[in-house]
C-alpha cells in the first residue's frame, strides 16, 4: 500500500495530523498498535479530568452547608466513579474512530517501524508483518511514565499514571513522587476521595515550573486539604517486601521512612523511540529526543516527528500543533513557525493552575524592567459567590514597551480564562489595550483585567 502520509501513533498528535492531511488532498493512514487517541484520550488527559471532576462534585457535596443547603449520608463509590472515567475515556476514543471514517482515513492496526526507503513495516498482533509506503512518514509515537533506578514500578504498589486511573480500590495512603502536572492532580484526586497523601518533591517549591507565587499558593492550599508536603526531598529506595510499602526519603534533615499502601511515581515522561527503525534509517537522536527543524523535518528526507518525541513542551496541544504546522509545510500552505514562548500550560487539580509566557524570575533574569501586577480572587464578586476564593491572577509586562511577558493564575476555572492572554500576546496586545478591553461583571475573567490594572496602578477592586 502507498500513501502520501502514514503516521505512526494516533495520539492528540497523530490524529490531528491525519485529519488535517487528509483535508488538504493527500491519502493518508495512521498506525496504531492500541487504541486511537493514544495516551492522551486513553489513560491521560481526557480521563483524569473525568476523576477530577468526580472529586470536585464530591467535595462540593461534603460542603453543601456553606451553600445553604442540606445532604445526608454523602459518600462516594470508588469503583463507580473509575469505571465513570474509563467511559468517558472509551466513548472519546470511539469518536476519534468516527473522524477518521469520515476523513476517509486508513486505520493499520499493529505496531510500527520505520524502514530506508521510506517505507515502514506494521506488527499486527498476530506477529504478521506487512510493509507500507509513503511520501511522508510522520513519527508520533509519544511517551510514557519514566522510571527511575531507585523506583522501578512493579504496577501494583510502585505505578505510574496508567494504573493510578484505574485501580481496583482505593489506598488508604499514598506517596505521591514528583508534584508536576501528574503529581499535583492525582495527590488532589486521591485526597479528595479520602486517601492519605503525601507528595515528594525533589525541587524547593512544588509544581516546579511554575512562577514562585502560584507554587506558594499551591502549597498553601494542599496543606489546608490535608495533603503532606515535603519539598527539597527525594526517594532514595522503597521496600515493597511487606504488605504496603516503606519508602527512605532523603531530606535536609537526613533520612526519613514514609510507609504508604502505594507509591505513585510521577517523575517524567520517557519517549517511545525504542525498536521503531531510527537508527537503521539514520534518524538522528539526541537526550531521548527525535531532532526536528521548524516543520518537523528529521535529518533524513522524507520522515519528520511531533509530539512528545521532540524537544518541545510534552503537551496534547503543543502535538497537535506541530502536526498541523508540519502537514501545511509539506502540502506547500502557507503557516508559521510555532512560537515556543507563546504555549499556554494548565494544571487540573483544586485549585487549577494556567500560565503562559516568562514568570517573574524568568522575565527579571532575562533584564527587563517590569510592572507587575496581581488580583486576589479573594477580592472577586464572582469567585466569593461561588466558594472558591483561594487564588489570584498575575501579569507581568515589559515597563518600557508594554509587552504582555507573562501571565499566571492559579484558582477555580483558570485553565479556561488563560487562553485571553495567550490570544493577546500573539496579537501583541499591551497592557492598556487589556485595560481599556471592557470584561464582563461579575466573573473570574475580570480578574486579568484588574490584575492588569494593579500593574498600571490604576485597580479599583484592591
Amino acid at each position: 500500500m502507498k500513501y502520501d502520509v502514514l503516521i505512526i501513533g494516533s495520539g492528540p498528535g497523530g490524529y490531528v495530523t491525519a485529519i488535517r492531511a487528509s483535508q488538504l488532498g493527500f491519502k493518508t493512514a495512521v498506525v496504531e498498535k492500541e487504541n486511537l487517541g493514544g495516551i492522551c484520550l486513553n489513560w491521560g488527559c481526557i480521563p483524569t479530568k473525568a476523576l477530577l471532576k468526580s472529586a470536585q462534585v464530591y467535595d462540593y457535596l461534603k460542603h453543601v452547608d456553606e451553600y445553604g443547603l442540606k445532604a445526608e449520608a454523602i459518600d462516594k463509590d470508588f469503583e463507580a466513579v473509575i469505571k465513570r472515567s474509563r467511559g468517558v475515556a472509551e466513548g472519546m476514543s470511539k469518536g476519534v474512530q468516527f473522524l477518521m471514517k469520515k476523513n476517509k482515513i486508513d486505520i493499520i492496526d499493529g505496531f510500527g517501524k520505520v524502514k530506508p526507503g521510506k517505507k515502514v513495516d506494521v506488527t499486527a498482533a498476530d506477529g504478521k508483518v506487512t510493509e507500507y509506503s509513503a511520501d511522508n512518514i510522520i513519527i508520533a509515537t509519544g511517551a510514557r511514565s519514566r522510571v527511575l533506578p531507585n523506583l522501578p514500578q512493579d504496577g501494583k504498589k510502585v505505578i505510574g499514571y496508567r494504573e493510578a486511573m484505574s485501580l481496583p480500590t482505593q489506598p488508604k495512603s499514598m506517596i505521591v513522587v514528583g508534584s508536576g502536572a501528574i503529581g499535583v492532580e492525582f495527590a488532589h484526586f486521591y485526597n479528595s476521595m479520602g486517601t492519605d497523601v503525601t507528595i515528594v518533591e525533589y525541587l524547593p517549591n512544588i509544581v516546579p515550573v511554575e512562577d514562585k507565587d502560584v507554587s506558594k499558593q499551591m502549597e498553601r492550599s494542599f496543606k489546608k486539604a490535608g495533603i503532606k508536603i515535603m519539598t527539597s526531598s527525594s526517594v532514595e529506595s522503597v521496600d515493597t517486601s511487606g504488605t504496603g510499602v516503606k519508602a527512605t526519603v532523603k531530606t535536609k534533615k537526613g533520612e526519613e521512612i514514609l510507609e504508604a499502601d502505594i507509591v505513585l511515581s510521577a517523575v517524567g515522561i520517557k519517549t517511545n523511540i525504542e525498536n521503531i527503525g531510527l537508527e537503521e534509517v539514520g534518524i538522528v537522536t539526541d537526550r531521548d529526543k527525535i531532532l526536528v527543524n521548524d516543520w518537523y523535518q528529521t535529518n533524513i528526507p522524507g520522515y519528520y516527528a511531533i509530539g512528545d518525541v521532540t524537544p518541545g513542551p510534552a503537551l496534547a496541544h503543543v502535538a497537535s500543533a506541530e502536526g498541523i504546522t508540519c502537514v501545511e509545510k509539506i502540502a506547500g500552505v502557507h503557516t508559521e513557525a510555532i512560537d515556543y514562548g507563546n504555549i499556554p500550560g494548565c494544571t487540573y487539580a483544586t485549585p487549577e493552575i494556567a500560565s503562559v509566557g516568562l514568570t517573574e524570575e524568568k522575565a527579571k533574569e532575562a533584564g527587563y524592567e517590569l510592572k507587575v501586577g496581581k488580583f486576589p480572587f479573594s477580592a472577586s464578586g464572582k469567585a466569593k459567590a461561588a466558594g472558591t476564593p483561594d487564588g489570584f491572577v498575575k501579569v507581568i509586562f515589559d515597563a518600557k514597551y508594554g509587552e504582555w511577558l507573562g501571565c499566571h493564575m492559579i484558582g477555580a476555572g483558570v485553565t479556561d480564562m488563560i487562553a485571553e492572554a495567550v490570544l493577546g500576546r500573539k496579537l501583541e496586545t499591551t497592557g492598556h489595550e487589556v485595560l481599556k478591553a471592557i470584561h464582563p461583571h461579575p466573573t473570574m475573567s475580570e480578574a486579568v483585567m484588574e490584575a492588569v490594572a494593579d500593574a498600571y496602578d490604576e485597580v479599583i477592586h484592591l
